[in-house]
């Protein structure tokens, strides 16, 4: 007799049971569950759907989002270990869509083909500009595959107000989102990079376009063999999320794209980037918010902003980051290298930061601290509080740097940067002229050969340079 339990000609009638069920509406009764417990008996305790058994077509025209969505129902209301395959070959187009939890069990998401989003930002009218791709307040999750996830961005970033120079930009937080009641006729402005359309009454003014994936309150989630394409803003983003691992991602948008970073990482803990190969317009990697315990790995950076911890403390905000290791990365021809930026004002600390066996090739700012980071296009005022940087080291950074200042310290005259840590640092011009150290209120240390030379008495006490008059300040070094 045939063994049920190896038979995938049974997968096709379970997964149009499944559809039919739940286009009755019964998909939260007792009649689906029954199914879920027959169906894992049948299939080795683990529950294997595609996105094409629920009506996906993957022709990359039709919108597919609801197809996703019954799929995601189905297998999260599953109490067996559930598979979500979206099929090699195919390109699916997707909405904005949320991926809810709590699941039941464990689900693994198998990319193979192609997502992609929608081209115009006007299908986000309504909706919250920010999602395209969102998991939130699911526990073990994987998402992985070989496939591509691409979010074209194309229009986003010809909004933008870095990209077209008619669009004004106004400041505000970047993270936020504001409505206000606007004219009855269709008009557009740019708020914080953006420009966007008002209709109907309400403006919406986004102060960051669309992140491609978010997760949210994740745990226990592994995100691994995908390559991320042209994001409206950042690629990838973690906020308030413990345990996760990042592996063999690929992700590339154009050096010109605005604030596309490739990974962002907020409020989480436990968080592990390796082996992976990014080249876009921001940030390679970003670290924000009250993170710790967090591990990057065998990461190569190409064009951008190259690996930042910040910006923190914007509108007197209170941050904290510590325990943060990144080691073996390849960083060429990025803005910056090694990168810690606060803003004046805000309160907390960055702490037992260590970065180690690092190449930075032509790389216009090698190693920066800066705690008078200001994305502004006037001068940000001087103001005493600040975030705390201290426990920091950078041993064995070797490369070249684009530009004269190949290191820079500007720390707070209330609260200098304390215990930063020198140790065989080697970065001479790419050009082949001379490089230079900039230290303002900066404490710390040198071990073994350290070029360009270090500040005067850099060891365990203050580096002191000649006085800069009036307030520090510096403008648009994002």
């Amino acid at each position: 007799m045939r063994n049920l339990r190896g038979s995938s000609s049974l997968k096709p009638c379970f997964v149009y049971i499944i559809w039919l069920t739940l286009c009755a509406g019964l998909a939260n009764g007792e009649l689906l569950e029954e199914l879920f417990q027959h169906i894992s008996a049948q299939v080795g305790r683990k529950f294997v759907v595609s996105v094409n058994g629920f009506g996906a077509k993957g022709d990359g025209i039709t919108d597919d989002t609801q197809a996703f969505r019954n799929a995601w129902r189905a297998a999260c209301s599953s109490p067996s270990r559930s598979i979500i395959e979206i099929p090699a070959g195919n390109t699916y187009l997707v909405g904005p869509i949320d991926f809810a939890g709590p699941c039941k069990s464990k689900v693994t998401l198998k990319v193979y083909g192609t997502i992609v989003a929608p081209k115009d930002p006007g299908i986000w009218d309504g909706l919250n500009p920010r999602k395209w791709l969102y998991f939130h307040s699911v526990k073990h999750l994987t998402i992985d595959g070989g496939g591509v996830i691409n979010g074209m961005g194309e229009e986003w970033w010809s909004r933008s107000c870095k990209v077209n120079s008619s669009n004004t930009c106004h400041e505000g937080p970047t993270a936020s989102t504001t409505w206000f009641l606007g004219s009855k006729t269709p008009s557009q402005i740019s708020l914080g990079g953006f420009m966007l359309i008002s209709l109907g009454g309400f403006m919406l003014t986004n102060l960051s376009a669309v992140q491609a994936i978010t997760f949210h309150k994740c745990n226990n989630l592994n995100l691994r063999n995908l390559a991320m394409l042209d994001s409206q803003q950042m690629h990838i983003a973690f906020t308030n999320c413990e345990e996760v691992r990042a592996s063999n991602l690929k992700v590339n948008a154009p050096a010109t794209s605005p604030n596309t970073d490739a990974i962002h990482i907020s409020s989480s803990t436990e968080v592990t980037v390796i082996n992976s190969m990014i080249s876009t317009g921001d940030d390679c990697i970003s670290i924000v918010g009250n993170s710790s315990d967090i591990e990057i790995r065998n990461v190569s950076c190409i064009a951008g902003h190259g690996i930042s911890i910040g910006s923190l403390g914007r509108a007197h905000a209170l941050s904290k980051v510590e325990h943060v290791l990144i080691q073996k990365v390849f960083l060429s021809n990025t803005k910056n290298g090694l990168r810690i930026k606060t803003w004046q004002g805000g309160s907390g600390y960055v702490q037992h930061v260590k970065f180690q066996f690092a190449l930075l090739e032509n790389v216009s700012h090698p190693i920066v601290i800066d705690q008078y980071y200001c994305d502004s296009s006037h001068s940000c005022a001087n103001q005493t509080s600040a975030v705390k940087v201290k426990n920091i080291s950078f041993i064995h950074i070797k490369g070249s740097s684009a530009t004269e200042e190949a290191i820079r310290f500007a720390c707070s005259d209330r609260f200098p940067c304390k215990k930063i840590e020198l140790e065989d640092v080697q970065l001479p011009s790419s050009s082949g002229g001379i490089t230079t150290m900039f230290c303002w209120n900066a404490r710390g240390s040198t071990e073994g050969r350290v070029y360009p030379l270090p500040c005067p008495s850099f060891a365990d006490s203050v580096i002191e340079q000649k006085s800069i008059p009036g307030v520090i300040s510096y403008s648009k070094s994002s």
